[in-house]
């Protein structure tokens, strides 16, 4: 048998996901040569099929919503109609636009593209096919894959996952989520814009878990105004076929079963770290059902492998990669930074927006850290009231001693561009008072920080 030649280099990264692909460019344009592996298109699941293309589906449930609203700007006597289908073809072109542009920036001379799925051979060398390849330091950037809860009837026809939804080809009368996290929500707002009769079903007693509290109970609200159906506190037993070839989901409730139907059903119950394939336990690198163990440098328990992204599954957004896998660099070449990854922004994308950033009045609770909380509504916003977009609120939390802001959270009309301003105030250690004195645009969204701050 001949053994396959190995390849040697400086850095090798396994996935071409943000985090994957935007180290390989960092590390060339500082003049390291890379190996980059991936199995599928670049882009990993960011640009391929989550963060993209459900933002293109976005605009388009966007101007939906518009045109409900359209008499109430004085526009009458409007007659139109939704060609789903112009919808996925516009994503398609918009994904297809973006992945060309990231193949386009990974032609670089100093970057060196595989197509294949990588195992570890042992703790330095790989093999993709037939061809094994080698490094001084290994990146693992694989992402995440969605979960299926494990129930009766999960694999019927018609039971999808966020992959799937995008590519309907018709607009499913009834849908029914299960989850009501970032990804369950995003669908439910695009789908009951689309015209779909949506119904969300989560465990937990609010909707998004992770959020401040008043902020999920407000995007709640908002929601069941438009339509949408939620019920908290749900625990999902099984998925069986109706006799109208539907989908019948059985759910308890308060000891109570219930059920509802749908002719799909989307499993929106979270992701988890792509690790199969990777043999990590040959090699020893420790993992435990959320990911790969990593310290704040992003070293696995083997000093010369890192992991990056959802793998390791402390937060899973694409630009939490990005910054993940500058520190995970800037370790390698001995570097240092002023990057604080506990300062992470989030947004959900549904109708109104919701945006989070820092921390939350639980956190501080639970930390038993002094606070105060500060609040203004877009209600009383210029410019949102010439939107016609006045639902919501502008939330920050302060320290009650020094004033610095410790967390800000935003729901109501672009609130993922709005909290942006706060998390460079919390990077900058800001406080409260100097927000105040910070000059805002008059009429602007953006003035709902600067009001919060004189509460």
């Amino acid at each position: 048998m001949n053994t396959p030649e190995t390849e040697y280099g400086k850095l090798l990264i396994i996935g071409a996901g943000p985090g994957g692909y935007e180290t390989a460019l960092l590390a060339a344009r500082k003049g390291i040569e890379v190996t980059l592996i991936e199995k599928g298109p670049v882009g990993g699941t960011c640009l391929n099929e989550g963060c993209i293309p459900t933002k293109a589906f976005c605009r388009h449930a966007q101007m939906l919503d518009e045109l409900e609203e359209a008499e109430t700007l004085g526009i009458k006597n409007l007659n139109y109609t939704f060609d789903f289908q112009t919808a996925v073809d516009r994503k398609e072109q918009i994904v297809g636009q973006l992945r060309q542009g990231v193949e386009g920036l990974l032609r670089h001379k100093l970057i060196h593209c595989i197509e294949g799925t990588a195992r570890f051979v042992d703790a330095h060398t790989v093999q993709v096919n037939e061809q094994t390849y080698a490094a001084d330091h290994i990146i693992i950037a694989t992402g995440s894959v969605p979960q299926i809860l494990p129930i009766p009837g999960n694999n019927l026809p018609g039971v999808i996952t966020s992959r799937e939804i995008l590519n309907l080809k018709q607009i499913p009368k009834r849908l029914c989520v299960i989850g009501a996290g970032v990804i369950g929500l995003e669908f439910a707002s695009i789908f009951n814009s689309f015209g779909s009769q949506v119904t969300v079903l989560e465990y937990c007693k609010e909707i998004l878990p992770r959020f401040d509290t008043d902020l999920a109970k407000r995007l709640k609200q908002s929601l069941g105004k438009r339509g949408i159906e939620i019920q908290t506190q749900a625990q999902v037993q099984k998925i069986e076929k109706a006799e109208d070839g539907s989908l019948k989901v059985s759910f308890m409730k308060k000891e109570k079963e219930e059920q509802t139907e749908a002719n799909y059903v989307l499993m929106a119950v979270g992701r988890r770290a792509n690790t199969e394939s990777l043999n990590l336990d040959d090699i020893g690198i420790a993992y435990n059902k959320r990911g790969i163990e990593v310290d704040e440098n992003m070293q696995t328990s083997l000093p010369h492998i890192y992991a990056i992204g959802d793998i390791n599954g402390r937060q899973m957004l694409a630009h939490a990669a990005t910054f993940q896998g500058v520190r995970a660099l800037n370790h390698i070449l001995g570097e240092n930074d002023s990057l604080d990854l506990n300062i992470i922004p989030a947004a959900v994308f549904t109708q109104p927006e919701a945006a989070t950033v820092g921390l939350t009045e639980e956190d501080c609770k639970a930390q038993n850290i002094p606070y105060r909380c500060h609040k203004s509504f877009f209600r009383a916003n210029g410019k949102a009231v010439c939107l016609n977009e006045t639902d919501g609120f502008c939330k920050l939390l302060s320290h009650k001693e020094n004033g610095k802001i410790l967390g800000g959270h935003l729901f109501g009309p672009h609130a993922a561009d709005l909290i942006q301003e706060i998390t460079v105030l919390i990077q900058r250690q800001a406080t409260i008072g100097e927000l105040s004195n910070i000059v805002h645009a008059h009429p602007t969204l953006g003035e709902v920080i600067l009001e919060a701050s004189k509460d």
